[in-house]
């Protein structure tokens, strides 16, 4: 029977596990790099209190405009600023009957993202001298446009060659084409866990300061670890047996 030009025969596909002329062979390529950070990322919580609601809400609103205009006084190396919860919540009295209000607190949570480790030092500091104004961090991170994450990638490839080029030679043969490159686990529908953020953590709490000018403090940035697996398989020559 006479194939029609046009319905081409389709290629005959490769066989799944190799063939004794083309025997597969499946390897895995890691890739382990430690490289500088380039941002981090502070919390800054702010925090009044009143016996009537207003009090409370005029002190929070005062205080967290504060704690704004010194980040953005920073310019350029603040790249991100942002408000999180807000909450403005009575306190109840301990004693005495129905649902008397002692007081009102409410609290402004916020974060901020340098990339002028200096500038976090001394921003940290100033910040932490506010009256009731809490900092946590820093927590140091890449950005996800990185080159690091790239480069990771491409040592995790060549890896994967190397190992797959020792396999063949010690049959005897030699790589001969690739067949199949994958992340690890884009093969299946299982996600793979997410590794907790690196950086180091600190809390600062602070209700005011004796110093008007504390020193900056001396932070230094936690070097991060960037990881890259992928799965490689390649075909090689009639191995010599």
């Amino acid at each position: 029977m006479t194939q029609d030009a046009t319905h081409p025969t389709p290629p005959t596909p490769h066989p799944p596990y190799g063939t004794p002329e083309a025997p597969r062979v499946a390897v895995r390529g890691e890739a382990h790099l430690e490289v500088d950070p380039e941002i981090a990322r502070i919390g800054i919580t702010v925090t009044a209190r009143g016996t009537d609601r207003r009090t409370a809400l005029d002190d929070l609103t005062r205080r967290n405009n504060a704690v704004l205009d010194l980040i953005k006084s920073y310019g350029d190396p603040v790249e991100k600023l942002e408000t999180g919860a807000f909450s403005i919540t009575p306190e109840l009295g301990r004693h005495g009957r129905g649902e008397r209000v002692r007081s009102y607190q409410g609290t402004v949570h916020t974060t901020a993202e340098l990339n002028d480790f200096t500038a976090l030092g001394e921003l940290t500091t100033r910040l932490a001298d506010l009256d009731l104004t809490r900092v946590d961090g820093p927590w140091w991170s890449l950005r996800p446009t990185s080159p690091a994450h790239a480069e990771a990638r491409r040592q995790a490839v060549l890896e994967a060659v190397q190992r797959a080029r020792a396999y063949a030679r010690a049959l005897g043969a030699d790589l001969a084409a690739l067949v199949e490159l994958a992340d690890l686990g884009a093969e299946d529908a299982t996600p793979l866990a997410m590794a907790a953020p690196a950086g180091a953590y600190r809390s600062m709490a602070f209700a005011g300061a004796e110093d008007d000018s504390p020193p900056p403090l001396d932070l230094q940035p936690q070097r991060q670890t960037v990881t890259a697996q992928v799965n490689a398989r390649f075909t090689m020559t009639p191995p010599q047996l």
